[in-house]
């Protein structure tokens, strides 16, 4: 039988970096002792009052049929959200509620980018941007964020990869892999280049609230930018709900009525129950998210200092999300052989970041997603797998 193209726009490099997590996966449910490190879904439970607002909206029956683009009170909410990040107003007709950022990230794309133009996204990369680009039929441009910068991304690298076909520009920062943030001026820098060049700017911003170094700093609050910036956000990693999927797009001009149009076709609205619980989460403040950010500063610090003590591989302390970037050049094995073997020998279980751009080999992505015990038990297989590399 013969397939559309479109399966082939959406498969890749990217798409096969999961490979070895499915496998960790597998071996877990085998009896195998395996510590899994290689996805980005918090460990921290949901904090009750958002559960329980779930569980009372259920009992009173929302279940039916709401509003395709999100119901009013909570697209208010996001709107809020967004004034208080960027400093810039929008009303709740600038937001469509999606079934999580990457569902944000697809629709967006289908909107904005078509065959024949051109998307530039910095690499590494988050795996599934190479996927939501080719489903646009847009080419993907990939610029590569640097070590030696500290994966901090260049304006002038963005400004040579410019070309009339140029359409998009798809970042996101604090950043998935390197963990990298943007400062002012580079930031101002690609804005510049936006306005320019008259380019949409999609920023995904799901780690905003997960920084260690400084405030997260959004596009869309910078002049000229709030006509040209899509911020896809979701709840998924700032109150620990990934199972939720519950996000959303702020949407500026006519965006919001496109998106609603492929809403339509695509997901007919989010459940009203998770809704609900989502306006609670974004109408109060929560301990549990503070002491969620602190421990997660911990972890960062203690794995950081742990693997530049190993030998043949290191690591930059990250400035934001979850994530650590090993760099294993040194170790004699290419990051997939690498990960491979360390599953098989140790049981722990990372991402070789051969998938996420030209810059990400020879790398791996650990998830700081685990107890401290938990991490401190990785490291030590870590250390014992590179001990018997030696041998």
């Amino acid at each position: 039988m013969r397939y559309a193209q479109f399966v082939e726009r959406v498969a890749g490099e990217g798409s096969r970096a999961w490979d070895i997590h499915y496998r960790a996966r597998e071996l877990a449910t085998q009896g195998r002792d395996i510590i899994v490190l290689s996805v980005g879904d918090p460990d921290f439970d949901t904090p009750p009052a958002i559960v329980e607002a779930a569980y009372d909206s259920l009992k009173r029956g929302r279940t039916h049929y709401t509003s395709m683009v999100g119901i009013e009170p909570l697209r208010e909410a996001i709107a809020e959200r967004h004034r208080r990040i960027t400093g810039r107003r929008v009303d709740a007709g600038a937001v469509v509620v999606m079934a999580g950022a990457q569902c944000g990230l697809f629709a967006s794309m289908m909107c904005l980018a078509q065959p024949g133009d051109e998307v530039i996204v910095p690499e590494p990369m988050y795996v599934t941007y190479e996927a939501v680009v080719g489903a646009s039929g847009a080419r993907l441009v990939q610029v590569p964020l640097r070590c030696e910068r500290g994966f901090h991304i260049d304006p002038d690298d963005v400004a040579a990869a410019i070309t009339p076909r140029t359409r998009v520009i798809l970042m996101n920062f604090p950043h998935n892999p390197t963990g990298a943030m943007i400062t002012a001026d580079e930031l101002e820098g690609v804005a510049a280049l936006c306005r320019r060049h008259d380019l949409w700017l999609i920023s995904d911003e799901v780690y905003a609230t997960l920084t260690y170094d400084g405030p997260h700093r959004s596009p869309a609050g910078l002049p000229g930018m709030g006509d040209r910036t899509v911020v896809v956000d979701s709840l998924s990693k700032s109150h620990a709900m990934t199972g939720w999927r519950l996000g959303w797009v702020v949407a500026p001009g006519e965006l919001s009525y496109h998106l609603a149009n492929v809403t339509q076709c695509l997901l007919y609205g989010c459940p009203p129950f998770v809704q609900d619980a989502a306006l609670v989460a974004l109408s109060r403040e929560f301990e549990e998210l503070e002491a969620m950010r602190a421990e997660f500063r911990r972890r960062r610090d203690r794995v950081a200092e742990r693997v530049n003590r190993m030998p043949r591989v290191r690591c930059l302390t990250p400035e934001g999300s979850m994530f650590l970037m090993i760099d294993v050049r040194d170790s004699g094995l290419g990051s997939i052989e690498f990960a491979d073997r360390l599953l098989d020998a140790e049981g722990v279980a990372v991402l070789p970041c051969d998938g996420f751009g030209p810059s990400g080999v020879g790398y791996l992505r650990l998830s700081l997603s685990a107890s401290l015990d938990v991490l401190e038990d990785a490291c030590d297989r870590i250390e014992r797998f590179l001990g018997g590399l030696n041998r």
